[in-house]
């Protein structure tokens, strides 16, 4: 079996995830084969695996550090939050139900058993098992059954690395206070600790760093450096979106995305932020959405109806409508395709108590919202100029269109997905990761009115995970990491 090590934080959105996925390539390029592992996640960024299940997208990030395809391992309990009836959990890729936070909590003993497979699973495959916790190691209050933190860390024994994140304030506070709340057992798993995104002259902490290693008998991995460039790598919460506005700027296409409640896969528009020549701006609830704008994007959302109430409630229907007045386009990705729409049906209550919504009527199609979640990959061609297209499908609900549109991507000759309104100006589909493959993308800014895009997404991602391994080799003692796990 595979050595591993486990890195938790003092709480949530400290660097964990890229840190994982920086320390993963660089190893990786060190000639030990890595493999990525959360064993329960939170988020409803997800993406779909080869094998037909869905997993953070934090761990896909990962794996793609990694050098390997993605698995349902990686990730075995995904809780994708549900508003007010809780979260839906995925359990190996598949839904095994939904719970709320409290009745969530006696059900942990009962997935613990599959996250252990996941692991060994991995395990018998890897050099090396890089193991992300979850929130913060700290949490005492959940630490029965706990499987995301010190509870896993103790069932498989894997040696933990606290990462603490001065930027947010408080770091030695944070630290220092998961020493005193730990239990004497769980203290005996942690060996070092990393001090995350550091602005400014490191030598006025250097004298902290030693006081910390006195105080908690850690080892000093390192004080990493702010890395400004991160902010390309996909996001995995909401909450790290960046709702500025920015000036409108001449000659660029200006997109609007909106920033609906439960979001979902919002990692969908990452690739339009490498674009020189495009302007994104996420809107907040409750702000007007900018009057320069070319395109509106309706993403896609994990409680359809919840989001597009509030989407009426903003007023943002109405200038939705306005800028289509006014010759703009609007697309809609998955529950965003839905909201286009004339109406929207829930009759098993999915979401919560609403059975029924009318949409906002763009496009004649209806959806009823089923029990049944299509998860697929998927490959055709956009139809406007035959250029290829890849992504992922990954809902609940059948829409049935009510006139003959042209579709927006072919499969084949027997299959297709979206909708183009008449006049090409309202576009829907349910394929996320639509604007990650670069012939797509381009096509479909060209279609927006985008003159030229010569961006190669996937080789930026790439050049900027080696960049982000470079800087921590810089600032890591990598060795140590690898003498601790080993």
């Amino acid at each position: 079996m595979s050595k591993a090590l486990m890195f938790q934080g003092t709480g949530s959105s400290v660097g964990k995830s890229v840190l994982v996925a920086g320390i993963a390539r660089a190893l990786r390029r060190r000639g030990l084969k890595v493999l990525p592992f959360k064993p329960q996640n939170m988020s409803n960024n997800a993406a779909v695996t080869v094998d037909g299940g869905e997993i953070g997208r934090a761990q896909a990030l990962q794996a793609i550090a990694c050098g390997v395809e993605p698995s349902i391992h990686m990730n075995p309990v995904l809780l994708k939050p549900q508003s007010s009836v809780g979260s839906q959990i995925i359990v190996q890729g598949k839904i095994w139900g939904q719970a709320k936070a409290k009745e969530y909590q006696t059900l942990k003993a009962k997935l613990l058993p599959y996250v252990q497979e996941s692991f060994n699973i991995l395990s018998s495959q890897a050099d090396l098992v890089l193991i992300e916790g979850a929130g913060s190691a700290s949490e005492i209050n959940l630490r029965h059954h706990d499987i995301a933190n010190m509870g896993f860390a103790q069932a498989v024994g894997a040696p933990v690395i606290l990462i603490g994140d001065i930027d947010r304030g408080g770091v030695i506070a944070s630290l220092i206070g998961t020493h005193a709340v730990l239990s004497v057992e769980d203290l005996k798993l942690v060996k070092g600790f990393i001090v995350n995104k550091m602005r400014g002259d490191a030598s006025l902490f250097s004298d902290a760093m030693c006081w910390i290693e006195q105080k908690t008998q850690w080892q000093t991995i390192g004080l990493l450096p702010y890395f400004p460039d991160l902010r390309q790598l996909p996001a995995e919460d909401a909450a790290d979106l960046n709702g500025k506005l920015h000036d409108k700027e001449k000659n660029k296409l200006h997109i609007s995305i909106l920033l609906l409640p439960t979001i979902s896969n919002f990692d969908d528009f990452d690739p339009l932020q490498y674009e020189p020549d495009v302007q994104v701006n996420f809107i907040e609830v409750g702000k007007p959405i900018p009057q320069y704008t070319d395109v509106i994007i309706l993403p896609g959302s994990k409680t359809t109806i919840a989001d597009l109430k509030i989407l009426y409630e903003t007023g943002w229907d109405t200038d939705i409508k306005a800028h289509l007045r006014h010759g703009g386009f609007v697309m809609g990705i998955c529950g965003g395709y839905q909201m286009l729409g004339s109406d929207i049906s829930d009759p098993h209550q999915i979401e919560g108590d609403q059975q029924r919504i009318p949409g906002l009527d763009l496009l004649k199609i209806s959806t009823t919202l089923d029990q049944k979640k299509t998860l697929s990959r998927i490959k055709g061609i956009i139809t406007f100029d035959q250029s290829p297209c890849v992504g992922y499908e990954m809902h609940l609900g059948v829409t049935i269109c009510h006139q003959r549109y042209k579709p927006l991507v072919q499969f084949d000759q027997n299959k297709a997905d979206g909708a183009v309104s008449d006049d090409g100006r309202v576009l829907g589909t349910y394929i996320h990761g639509i604007f990650h493959h670069d012939d797509a993308r381009r096509s479909l800014l060209r279609y927006f009115g985008l003159k030229n895009s010569a961006t190669q997404y996937q080789k930026e991602l790439e050049f900027t995970l080696d960049r982000w391994a470079d800087h921590i080799e810089s600032y890591l003692n990598l060795d140590l990491l690898i003498k601790q796990a080993m």
